[in-house]
């Protein structure tokens, strides 16, 4: 294991290198958010066995600066911060993970520039924000009625940082983010590693109405010119719904594709023995 810190536009990004010696292809990691950490997504490093797996934490959130300056807080600056990594890592050849916002980063990193990314999986991909915001109204659609009300009452006041909308917020999460009931200690400690500023700067106050900069955000039409393997997953409960997933995926030239029955956004952690086997099978058959 190896970690430090790498310069980027903007300041320091920490990282996390599992298995560095290994032979294998490495695999990079982009974390959920935006402004969120790698802090969740440690378990991945049982996927080095075969080859390194990096992990790190985007400038703003987690163990890496948290430059005072807004800026900073575009989808091209993160392009240009996924390539610094990989070559202040000397990552010439290198699989891609993203998780949520992550594929979002993922997919935009390899339209700007696919030299050197050998295969992408999008986990839970959030591929357009219009399809994503309409897709948690219908998920809104699904909870008690008071609690729908709560949640577009707040936002229609903007109310959203009150008692009553986090509680409606928490009902919404326990369907469509993690289900695991209790709720993980562990999760709820590594919270001080998000940075809300920075999701509330490109997306805005809450999943369901998107005001931030990555509103008109829309791959859909370019996931045609993806010429790598490309492995779409998602959870049966997920944010990230099935039916979503399964469009992206059958959009882009062979790729393959496949639901987590037990699991919504965080398969990761609700089924990670299944998850871990699902990527391991992929990136196995990539590196023969």
């Amino acid at each position: 294991m190896k970690e430090g810190f790498l310069e980027v536009t903007g300041g320091k990004v920490w990282y996390i290198i599992h298995n560095e010696t290994a032979e294998g292809t490495p695999l990079l990691v982009l974390h959920g958010g935006p402004g969120s950490s790698s802090y969740s997504l440690q378990g991945l490093k049982e996927l080095a066995t075969d080859r390194p797996v990096i992990l790190y934490d985007q400038l703003g959130c987690g163990k890496s600066d948290r430059p005072d300056d807004d800026s900073l807080w575009t989808l091209a600056r993160f392009v240009e911060e996924v390539a610094q990594v990989r070559t202040g890592l000397g990552l010439k050849k290198v699989h891609i993970l993203g998780h949520s916002w992550g594929t979002t980063l993922a997919a935009a990193s390899y339209f700007n520039n696919p030299e050197g990314i050998s295969s992408i999986i999008f986990s839970s991909p959030c591929l357009s924000a219009p399809l994503w915001e309409k897709d948690q109204k219908k998920n809104l659609a699904l909870l008690p009625l008071e609690v729908q009300e709560t949640i577009r009452s707040c936002e229609e006041k903007g109310n959203t940082d009150t008692p009553a909308f986090q509680q409606a917020i928490e009902v919404f999460n326990d369907h469509f983010v993690c289900r695991l009931k209790p709720y993980p200690e562990h999760l709820k400690q590594g919270k001080h590693f998000r940075n809300p500023h920075v999701y509330q700067i490109m997306w805005g106050p809450s999943e369901f109405t998107v005001q931030g900069n990555l509103k008109t955000f829309d791959c859909t039409e370019q996931l045609s010119k993806i010429s790598i393997p490309t492995l779409y997953t998602c959870g049966r409960y997920d944010e990230a719904t099935p039916a979503s997933t399964e469009y992206y995926s059958s959009r882009t030239p062979h790729a393959a594709f496949h639901v987590f029955e037990e699991s919504a956004h965080m398969a990761y952690i609700e089924e990670p023995e299944q998850y871990r086997k699902v990527m391991n099978e992929f990136l196995s058959l990539l590196d023969k």
